[in-house]
């Protein structure tokens, strides 16, 4: 990559170095280096147990090798079925020091996903907890997929005293019942070793590190390869984007799931580089998360908008102090200016929106910490990244400033391709002529004459809601289950605080009757919440069509806009 006279360059923040050197180097090597300057620190505070980064890395290695034992070995892919806790961050590089792949598996997907994902990722062996909305699924999975094995890690082992007590006796409808023995593996006799791993080389440009899947513009689940130098390179730019922190000093409040690709880099990896505590929650809840924001006062809070608009808007945010927070890093959603302007007089943080996907690892821009700030932007490139807007049609040509194109990445943290969908690849990563590759991100965006890029409209027919992607192909394709439907459309409405809501709009077949009520529950077991809609509307009419007879998306979100 060459330093060309970019114009984001003019404006950069002082302190970063848009032209640094990046280097080619293994995940687990963050953890390594950390763990040599700062063992006794405080890594990870999971509802008041506490590890130290040493105790993370030798739970790391002990898990490694016993993986290794059990026959994993560089090349294999290894699900991870877990909320946030100390297994993850220990599963996660455990994993990577035998050379395998992780792969990501959100607990709220419903079974028919977590079966199309593991026989694609041609996964063998999936960790998880004893938590019975979580190993009942993974069971079934046993019977209905390839999977082999279930490495199963006791919920109460992490928790403090007296919740590690109290939790089995009043949760105990919430634990699991282990049946299938055989092909359950317990964490404790898993790492019951020397931990001797013995960590093959890595080739951190080609090695597939992560796994992760995205719908990508079809709906269709797809896995983004993520390779060692593209995960630990986003992580090494997001440290420089930051530079203001404190290496070793600082907190880190984790309510995003790590599971999902912006929380694995701007949460963990984030943490992991900078040596900073993990606060982590099993999931978001206001009341907690305000709870442990004056408990335990965590500096640095990523976030989508959706979860700073409910602080603003709790009736019992006055009651806490939030002045701990520092950063907050904003994305997977637009965050509304009134958002950001009203959390930043709450808290007195620096709340700054970035933009990514999963096959960029996924941050590619961030507005300034320091410096100016365009209300609707998303601010400038990261270090060695180089971002292009290009006509949407040819793909090829490069647009002028201030006219709309496809928004283009170039940069170290730009996934290898799909896996094993050569024909997708080609599609998002193309050849410049110069024997690079762009990333089509099909997002239109216009970049103005100061660098500052901002995003005008979408190609993907894609719905973000809570920083989540749900595609509504596959919402329908689930509706269309149902024998009384007829004609389905889904699409996003904006919400001013999930960004957007899932619709759909329904017809049903003459003489059937169907509620709201019932048709949630049919969805239960086919699709995940996030995808249920949150609202649906029945149509005694035909739905609009185009004129060659498609069902008409355009039209509907048209009368949608013309009611409101």
């Amino acid at each position: 990559m060459t330093n060309q006279s970019y114009l984001w360059l003019k404006n950069y923040p002082s302190g970063v170095d848009w032209n640094m050197d990046i280097r080619a180097e293994p995940v687990f090597f963050m953890l390594q280096k950390t763990v040599e300057k700062f063992p006794d620190y405080p890594a990870f505070d999971f509802l008041g147990k506490k590890y130290n980064w040493q105790e993370i890395y030798d739970l790391s290695c002990h898990m490694a090798k016993g993986l290794q034992d059990k026959g994993v070995e560089k090349g294999q892919r290894v699900g991870l079925f877990l909320p946030n806790c100390p297994y993850f961050i220990v599963s996660y590089f455990a994993i990577l020091m035998t050379g395998a792949t992780v792969v990501n598996l959100n607990p709220l997907y419903a079974e028919d996903e977590l079966a199309h994902l593991i026989e694609d990722s041609e996964i063998d062996l999936v960790v998880t907890l004893n938590i019975g909305m979580l190993y009942d699924k993974m069971e079934k999975m046993l019977h209905a997929t390839r999977l082999k094995n279930i490495i199963i890690c006791s919920f109460t082992d992490v928790l403090p005293f007296p919740k590690n007590i109290l939790f089995p006796i009043f949760k105990r409808r919430e634990m699991a019942c282990i049946r299938s023995e055989k092909r359950v593996i317990r964490f404790n006799d898993l790492i019951d070793n020397n931990a001797n791993v013995v960590i093959p080389v890595i080739d951190p440009i080609n090695d597939v590190a992560v796994l992760q899947y995205t719908g990508g513009t079809t709906g269709v689940p797809k896995g983004a390869m993520l390779t060692h130098q593209n995960i630990h390179a986003n992580a090494v730019q997001a440290k420089a984007w930051f530079h203001q922190i404190e290496i070793g000093q600082e907190k880190m409040l984790g309510v995003l799931p790590f599971f999902h690709v912006f929380a694995m880099t701007a949460v963990m990896n984030f943490s992991v580089i900078n040596a900073l505590e993990i606060i982590a929650l099993p999931r978001f809840d206001l009341k907690e998360a305000l709870k442990v924001i004056q408990k335990k006062k965590p500096s640095v809070f990523p976030a989508v908008p959706a979860i700073y608009s409910a602080i603003n808007n709790s009736p019992v945010r006055e009651k806490y102090d939030l002045s701990s927070i520092r950063y907050c890093l904003s994305g997977g959603a637009p965050l509304p200016m009134q958002v950001k302007e009203k959390f930043k007089k709450i808290t007195g943080g620096i709340v700054i929106e970035g933009y990514g996907l999963t096959e960029s690892s996924p941050v590619v821009c961030g507005n300034l910490i320091e410096g100016v700030y365009k209300e609707g932007s998303i601010g400038m490139p990261f270090p060695r990244t180089i971002i292009e807007i290009i006509d949407a049609e040819d793909k090829v040509t490069p647009m002028p400033v201030g006219e709309r194109g496809e928004l283009c990445i170039r940069g170290p943290q730009v996934m290898k391709g799909y896996w094993n969908n050569p024909e997708a690849t080609a599609d998002a990563l193309r050849e410049t002529g110069d024997g690079d590759v762009r990333l089509h991100t099909g997002d239109i965006a216009i970049m103005d004459e100061d660098g500052y890029i901002f995003i005008v409209d979408r190609l993907k027919d894609m719905i973000i809601t809570n920083g989540y992607n749900v595609y509504p192909r596959n919402v329908e394709e689930a509706i269309y289950k149902h024998p009384s439907v007829e004609e389905c459309i889904v699409a996003g409405l904006p919400d001013p605080r999930r960004g957007e809501i899932v619709k759909a709009w329904i017809k049903l077949k003459d003489g059937r009757e169907l509620s709201v009520e019932d048709l949630k529950e049919f969805l239960k077991e086919k699709i995940s919440p996030m995808e249920t809609p949150k609202r649906i509307e029945f149509r005694a009419e035909p739905l609009p069509k185009t004129m060659i007879g498609k069902l008409s998306k355009k039209d509907i979100l048209a009368e949608e806009v013309a009611k409101s």
